[in-house]
């Protein structure tokens, strides 16, 4: 039975809901292992049979596992949801996750990568000669300059670009559709890559491909990022989210509007644009530190 109510839910998700592809698999995965560890039959069990206890069970156990508190919570809204949807299809009468609380995360600022080093990348990093330089450095430089998800960018058409109006068109998470400028230097390296595209033949409707024609996938996207972003900078995490954290926190050091940040990087709420705001802070707090005669007593 229970395994019948989870196909019900991820098809809820999937076409109600219309969460991405790793969201949808990210459920899958927590809700998997909530169930692995209650060691139940999926096939027999009654849902109504699992209660507030077992789940405190498995927080422990996560715990004992050194999963962090962001692991933990993000598996427990995994569950929430589920319970949520079985309580709107009255599939159950009590819902056991009221009882339960998650640990208390702990605030990690998001990790970028300094201006100058960013100017270091597109000054004095080498990039190859013909359709791979010209489609990696306009990769990094999107990823900068637009604060875009991997996803997002490995979606990208080339019917979602505007050379005119200098824009793109981007389907963010949730289907929920925003258009984002582009400045002259992005726009240039864009049409730079297009031509190259089109010299090759390289004919497909996808914005980012390979030497052969076809789609960019996310971690051939990954694996460019990271080859680049390891020769300018030390940090531990070299991901195109690492360029996501660094344009929203170069925008807000340097006046941007939080709300504008927002809008830009697609959020659906302003409290998930707010941790931008502690790096700014920080930064304020190094500048006063090394400027004001008395900033160090």
């Amino acid at each position: 039975m229970l395994n019948t109510h989870l196909t019900h839910f991820f098809e809820y998700l999937q076409h109600e809901k219309k969460v991405s592809v790793h969201t949808l698999i990210a459920y899958k995965h927590d809700l998997n292992q909530f169930f692995s560890f209650l060691e139940f039959d999926k096939e027999s069990v009654e849902i109504s049979e699992i209660n507030y206890q077992h789940i405190r069970g498995w927080i422990t156990q996560l715990s004992k596992d050194k999963q962090t508190p962001q692991t933990v919570n993000r598996k427990l809204s995994s569950l929430k949801t589920l319970y949520r949807f079985l309580m709107k299809q009255e599939i159950v009468k009590v819902n056991p996750m009221l009882k339960i609380t998650g640990p208390k995360n702990s605030k990690r600022l998001p990790v970028f990568i300094d201006e100058h080093q960013m100017d270091s990348l597109f000054t004095n990093i080498e990039f190859e000669e013909g359709f791979v330089g010209i489609r990696d450095k306009f990769i990094l430089d999107m990823l900068y300059q637009t604060g875009l998800r991997r996803s997002e960018l490995t979606h990208l058409t080339e019917a979602n670009t505007n050379l005119l109006a200098s824009t793109i068109k981007v389907l963010g998470k949730g289907n929920k559709e925003r258009i984002l400028p582009i400045s002259f230097s992005l726009k240039c390296n864009l049409e730079a890559y297009l031509k190259v595209k089109q010299e090759l033949n390289l004919q497909n409707m996808m914005l980012l491909v390979n030497e052969k024609g076809n789609a960019l996938s996310e971690n051939a996207l990954y694996i460019i990022v990271k080859k680049y972003l390891s020769q300018i900078t030390t940090l531990q995490k070299k991901s195109p989210h690492v360029l996501r954290h660094t344009f929203a926190t170069h925008l807000l050091n340097n006046g941007a509007s939080i709300l504008a940040v927002k809008d830009l990087l697609g959020h659906s709420s302003l409290n998930a644009t707010q941790i931008y705001t502690h790096n700014t802070i920080e930064n304020l707090k190094k500048s006063y530190k090394k400027a004001h005669p008395r900033g160090d007593s």
